[in-house]
């Protein structure tokens, strides 16, 4: 019998309803490709993890000494979180997903990284709100064990301005942004995962909190239009050097 198609589970969460598929792809010579949906809508694919992966490496490549203390906010299919986990330098990683089933499937070994973070003891997976928790004037306390870390690199919405819950909205707002970075060590770095092309506006509202930001842009094959594709990944840097 010949594999084909999978929904491994189906749940409903505030946002909708969340399922995770597994199925081969006849395209790929039948490689087994894991996806996730909201609704109607594909949040994420196996086959495209390209800038999830650079968004780590992009990220931590930033910063100084070791013993890092990161923040991942979005979980996913765990592909940052696990790129992040290949530094040595890492000392512990919070990863902040607000569905429940995202991080159930990850306990329970439905996706292909899932055992992977959760058998790293410098790996937390922590159910809150991202957003709730980088605003306001309070450190990380609520979901991480110390107040301040040293990078927050964060997958949620599709884009800056294309937001899976528009509550998330007033996140990427010059209060929001500089509320995430007072929760950032000095030489602290944000880097940031979006699909589509670099925004000069918002590079110019990362400039007004942070000393630098770029974009960086990541090419990827796209099996399905037989071109490349690209994603965007942000990083922006606050001032000052690791004490």
């Amino acid at each position: 019998m010949i594999f084909d198609f999978e929904e491994l589970d189906y749940q409903q969460t505030p946002l909708g309803e969340i399922s995770l598929r597994r199925r081969a792809e006849p395209r790929l010579d039948g490689k087994i490709v894991y996806e996730v949906k909201l609704g109607e809508e594909f949040l994420m694919s196996s086959l495209f993890t390209a800038a999830e992966i650079a968004l780590a490496r992009l990220g931590l490549a930033a910063l100084e000494g070791d013993d890092w203390d990161v923040v991942v906010g979005g979980l996913g299919l765990g592909y940052t979180a696990a790129a992040a986990l290949e530094n040595p330098l890492l000392g512990s990683l919070t990863v902040i997903d607000v569905m429940a089933p995202v991080i159930d499937w990850h306990r329970r070994g439905l996706v292909p990284l899932g055992e992977t973070l959760v058998a790293d003891p410098r790996c937390r997976l922590v159910e809150a709100d991202f957003f709730a928790v980088a605003a306001g004037n309070r450190g990380f306390e609520s979901a991480v064990p110390v107040p301040l870390v040293h990078a927050v690199l964060l997958d949620i919405d599709h884009t800056p301005g294309h937001w899976l819950n528009p509550g998330n909205s007033t996140f990427y707002s010059e209060r929001g942004l500089a509320d995430m970075a007072a929760k950032l060590h000095a030489g602290g770095v944000f880097g940031l995962w979006s699909d589509d092309p670099p925004d000069a506006t918002f590079i110019q509202l990362l400039e007004r909190t942070f000393t630098t930001a770029e974009a960086h842009v990541v090419d990827f094959a796209n099996p399905y239009t037989g071109g490349e594709s690209t994603n965007t990944v942000y990083l922006a840097q606050k001032h000052g050097k690791r004490q």
